[in-house]
């Protein structure tokens, strides 16, 4: 039992504890309010606090980042490396890679890539070898002699030599064979002087004649045996082309034959054989389309990686920082020919009216690209160019001036008109957008003169039997020159007639002092000379206005992604792309800088 004493000093105990609770207590809430609720007013600033470290930190963090990948920038670049297929888009089907009779755009660019010419033009559009090492001329200028390369060999292995190139030569000039290229070879003889070694011997002195050597050389040992008249449907052409280029035929594929939307593609593949090397491309594939629109829409798609043929790009394509559009100069030039034995047009102040009242800079403002303007028979490149014997032009005053005195007055409704005839004309070109624009601004230029001018658009076919027969009062058209200045073909009088060969002077323009500076200039070497021979026919031309030049045309290539290898100044025609074609590349990779 609990005495009264004990239980006394449990009571003072349990006391004197409640009162040491009350005391915790008190000094706890004092401690709260000193070190929390009266601090309470200062998180603000220790919120910021944190804030700042932390925005300090991933600031940090994102520069350090930054630093890592410009350095990596610096120390690896993007490289071209050999490798990788590519594929060209082009319209129209491939038949024919034989060069004897290649002439679509699918058909030169096979034979192109497949087969080798004696000579070629560099991306500078220079004329360098190449199967031949080298060439001379006899004092008369009428003996060429060229000589081959050393160790070349056809595709099979089999080595190309002298007989190869006489071969191919006598075919063509065989009128049973039908080449293309007859006309340019008729009267010439050629013969093998040894095995790396031939002569070409001409009828006459002619300084242009090497420009002539490009096509390509075919291989004696497979088409000797085949009858000249069955040459045209040998397999050889479009199943087993052997050649000496740096691509080798492989195959065609056919794609959705059944659809409208069907594509035939040629793969090429290097050729291991090739004196210059193996090709850098590890495929060459040619890919041919019905039309335009299913060519774009591959190429929008990435199946293919370049284009060949356009003459309208797409606005959508110019924007595309990935497509890259090479606007190539061509050795050629834009002109509208007038028909010079027509009756009005075959005075030459009516040419001179007509030539004067035409501002070029406006006509090519109209093509929405530029290109180089044109002035002359000649380009500014070419031996024996002048500008002092220029063609005058955007002189609209002194055009009316000349129809004045003519006696072809302006009448209240805009036109001239003599004795109650209209003046007019007709204007005939080929239906694509370029001559399209082209004659447009010129119509439109001519009636502010007071002429009227009608369009008159052709298919190619239609236009070529146009062009054959000469019936056009005008023509829109596009000559190529090349880098020599041999322009007789397109200005002679000889190459007037209906019966010519080749008969290309299409403004049936006749001058016998121009006649004779054309064929005194083609048969100097000397260049200073021939520029003197050439001056005359400048001079004759710039007066008599036989047509009106307007500018050099250019060649479009679009690409996605950018070829290392293409860097082109100009060309003379399309497959001179490919000039340079073993050393394209696309493939790149990242390396490591040193």
């Amino acid at each position: 039992m609990i005495n009264r004493t004990t239980k006394l000093r449990w009571r003072r105990r349990i006391k004197r504890s409640r009162l040491q609770v009350e005391d915790y207590n008190q000094s706890a809430e004092a401690s709260l309010e000193k070190n929390l609720f009266r601090r309470l007013d200062k998180l603000i600033y220790v919120k910021r606090f944190v804030i700042t470290w932390v925005v300090l930190v991933v600031l940090l963090i994102t520069l350090t980042v930054i630093q890592v990948f410009n350095m990596s920038q610096y120390y690896q670049t993007l490289r071209y490396v050999s490798g990788g297929s590519f594929y060209e888009g082009v319209v129209g089907s491939f038949s024919n890679a034989n060069p004897l009779f290649a002439t679509s755009d699918a058909d030169t660019t096979v034979s192109s890539l497949i087969f080798d010419g004696l000579f070629k033009y560099n991306q500078k559009d220079q004329l360098v070898g190449d199967l031949a090492q080298s060439w001379s001329v006899s004092s008369n200028g009428q003996n060429f002699t060229v000589k081959l390369r050393p160790n070349i060999h056809w595709q099979d292995g089999v080595p190309i030599t002298a007989s190869d190139v006489v071969f191919t030569y006598n075919t063509i000039e065989n009128p049973n064979v039908e080449s293309p290229l007859f006309n340019n070879w008729y009267g010439i003889k050629v013969s093998e002087v040894n095995s790396r070694t031939i002569e070409f011997k001409l009828p006459s002195p002619l300084s242009s004649f090497p420009d002539a050597l490009t096509n390509g050389i075919v291989p004696k040992h497979i088409l000797s045996n085949i009858p000249t008249d069955q040459l045209q449907s040998a397999n050889f052409n479009n199943v087993n082309p052997i050649g000496s280029g740096p691509f080798k035929f492989s195959e065609i594929t056919v794609k959705d034959s059944a659809s409208n939307n069907s594509s035939e593609q040629v793969e090429l593949v290097p050729n291991t054989r090739y004196f210059l090397g193996k090709p850098r491309l590890d495929s060459f594939n040619l890919v041919s389309f019905n039309n335009v629109s299913d060519m774009i829409a591959s190429f929008e798609k990435q199946n293919i990686q370049a284009m060949i043929g356009l003459n309208n790009v797409p606005s959508y394509l110019k924007t595309d920082s990935s497509v890259y559009i090479n606007n190539i100069p061509l050795t050629a030039e834009t002109m509208v020919f007038y028909q010079n034995a027509s009756v009005l047009l075959s005075n030459s102040q009516m040419r001179e009216a007509l030539t004067r009242a035409v501002n070029i800079n406006q006509v090519i403002s109209a093509l929405g690209y530029p290109v180089i303007v044109a002035r002359s028979p000649l380009l500014p490149f070419q031996t024996g160019y002048n500008a002092a014997a220029n063609q005058v032009t955007d002189q609209p005053i002194e055009a009316a001036s000349l129809f004045n005195s003519l006696g072809w007055t302006l009448s209240s409704n805009g036109y001239r008109y003599k004795g109650g005839q209209q003046l007019q004309f007709s204007l005939y070109t080929q239906d694509n957008s370029e001559y399209q624009a082209v004659a447009r601004s010129l119509i439109s230029q001519w009636k502010k003169a007071g002429v009227n001018v009608s369009l008159v658009l052709l298919s190619t076919d239609d236009l070529k039997s146009v062009i054959a027969n000469k019936s056009y009062d005008m023509l829109l058209y596009s000559i190529s020159i090349g880098i020599d200045p041999d322009v007789f073909a397109y200005w002679d009088s000889s190459q007037a007639q209906l019966n010519s060969i080749p008969g290309l002077n299409l403004s049936q323009y006749k001058s016998a002092t121009a006649d004779t500076s054309l064929a005194q200039g083609r048969t100097v070497f000397d260049p200073a000379l021939r520029a003197i021979k050439y001056l005359t026919f400048l001079q004759d031309w710039e007066q008599d206005n036989p047509s009106l030049a307007l500018y050099q045309p250019n060649y479009v290539y679009i690409t996605r992604p950018k070829i290392s290898g293409l860097n082109l100044v100009r060309i003379n025609n399309g497959v001179n792309v490919y000039s340079n074609v073993a050393n394209w590349e696309i493939k790149q990779v990242e390396v490591t800088n040193k």
